[in-house]
């Protein structure tokens, strides 16, 4: 019997948040090397799946399969694709850089106070998380997808109501109101596209009789399986219903501006670079793999809906106020650009906009921890609380910038790349959605010129005067995913070798070639 690489993987971390969870309260330091150790174990077990990946082999590897509820026909079924290998490496690489960056997040709020958090719960719960998401990546029995697709909503809750920003206006009462109120709706919009996704679920095991991603999908293509329009239809809304809200998708998205902005940074990284692409990758691994007559039904449908997240989520970031909320509106609008490829329904758009999923999560890193680092100096989300950091902190405003450059996709910048293919990929089958798109590229270059320019620029302010540098620990949180952001850049063969074969095979499910040019080339 061969290594359960794949289990071992998602249980690590799960371990981990166990053992860091156990730790005696008096010992927080300890739990935070605890958690580092249980992260950095985890990336290099993620490595090991990447290296063992071969991107010519069979389309899902290092598989498992076990019997586990016989009855249902539920099994413990877990496989990779090149899309699940990207983004599982993502997790891994991201938590890490998490947890280094979270590492005073959770100390005692006042030293000899009663009002403390438990620090060891804090790193538990993100552990937690990576567990769940990586299982979420790896699973390829629909009911498996669907139980840890929910259940790191627990986790999750818990961070953002219970160890939120602790940079707030209106005092510490306001704040915990404020953080209530945000856990609770993310928790009831992702409750209410899992129960619809739950119906969607059981309606498929009526149709096909078991909940095997592989074995529905072969018995599809064989037409041993023949689904009535109308409810393959009715089951792909249930699906893709859910996966917007997890995405987020207009009009599902109000959850994520108030989650991010009473989250610390870490944990506000952690949910748009690690948890909500949970919702895009499954929109290529179940939506067009198991309806692939329904997605083309939607597809138009849901291009307007992501130029509408594109240039809304790009408006409304313009005009924030709050430096946390714009990047999340920043979010929203990269949201809609990864699903616009996806549906595109082109090799460039789908292998652009799984390079997306990767890209924004190491750009988004990189901005919002700056961020975080420069809220926890100042003690506000403000932007007009800021002015003149670069002169007192150079290095912390050289970093911001290029977090910004990344955000609006600067050529060189790894964003950049993925960008371009998604508006290519759709120009060539939607040439007036792939043009109005563009749009939000001109925005995202305003809000993010914007938010450099009032908050590092100009005279500096008496309250940023003696604002300190990056620490060493800051540094290192930063510094590698800055290498990264301009190496993909310049250099993004290594994740599109990974990824263009599973493309290769989505674009099979859905019976899609790309469109021919116009003009040939010359010979």
């Amino acid at each position: 019997m061969s290594f359960p690489l794949l289990t071992a993987t998602a249980a690590l971390p799960a371990i981990g948040a166990i053992a860091t969870a156990a730790v005696p309260a008096a010992r927080r330091t300890s739990a935070k090397w605890l958690a580092l150790l249980f992260s950095l174990a985890t990336l290099v077990l993620a490595i090991v799946v990447l290296v063992r990946f071969d991107p010519g082999g069979d389309r899902y590897q290092l598989t498992e399969s076990h019997a586990w509820i016989a009855d249902f026909g539920v099994r413990y079924e877990l496989g990779v694709d090149g899309i699940a290998v990207a983004l599982i490496a993502l997790t891994a690489l991201l938590i890490p850089f998490i947890v280094l960056a979270g590492w005073h997040d959770a100390d005692p709020l006042e030293t000899g106070s009663r009002r403390w958090r438990p620090t060891q719960g804090f790193f538990a719960l993100i552990l937690a998380v990576e567990a769940m998401v990586i299982l979420s990546f790896e699973a390829t029995d629909v009911f498996l997808f669907y139980i840890f697709f929910e259940a790191m909503l627990i986790p999750m809750y818990f961070l953002i109501g219970g160890f939120g920003d602790r940079a707030h206006e209106h005092g510490e009462e306001k704040a915990a109101t404020q953080r209530s109120y945000a856990a609770v709706k993310f928790l009831l919009y992702n409750l209410a596209g899992g129960l619809i996704m739950l119906a969607a679920v059981i309606g498929l095991y009526v149709v096909a009789g078991n909940f095997s991603l592989t074995e529905i999908a072969q018995a599809r293509a064989s037409g041993e399986l023949d689904m009535a329009t109308s409810t393959e239809r009715w089951l792909f809304l249930g699906f893709f219903f859910a996966f917007a809200v997890k995405a987020p998708l207009w009009p599902l998205h109000t959850w994520l501006p108030n989650a991010m902005q009473e989250s610390t940074a870490p944990v506000a990284v952690l949910i748009t670079a690690v948890v909500d692409k949970v919702g895009t990758f499954a929109m290529l691994r179940f939506c067009l793999q198991l309806f692939p007559e329904a997605s083309k039904w939607a597809t138009p449908a849901i291009l307007v809906l992501a130029l509408i997240s594109i240039i809304y989520g790009a408006l409304l970031a313009v005009g924030q106020r709050d430096m946390k909320r714009l990047i999340a509106y920043a979010s929203i609008s990269h949201f809609g650009f990864i699903i616009m490829g996806i549906f595109a329904m082109t090799s460039q758009g789908q292998s652009g906009a799984t390079l997306y999923m990767v890209n924004h999560g190491i750009s988004t890193a990189v901005l919002m921890l700056i961020a975080g680092f420069l809220i926890s100096r100042r003690g506000s989300r403000l932007i007009a609380d800021y002015g003149g950091v670069q002169k007192v902190a150079p290095v912390l405003a050289g970093t911001f910038l290029i977090g910004g450059l990344a955000t609006l996709s600067l050529p060189g910048l790894a964003p950049f790349v993925s960008e371009f293919l998604v508006l290519v990929g759709t120009f060539t089958r939607y040439p007036v959605i792939g043009i109005i798109a563009t749009f939000g590229i001109v925005l995202a270059a305003l809000y993010t010129l914007v938010l450099y320019q009032r908050t590092m620029t100009g005279p500096v302010k008496p309250e940023v005067s003696a604002m300190p540098d990056l620490r060493v620990r800051e540094i290192a949180v930063v510094a590698p995913l800055v290498v990264l952001l301009i190496f993909l850049g310049v250099y993004p063969k290594p994740v599109t070798d990974i990824v263009n074969p599973a493309v290769k095979h989505t674009m099979s499910d859905v019976d899609k070639k790309d469109p021919r040019p116009e003009v040939e080339a010359a010979k």
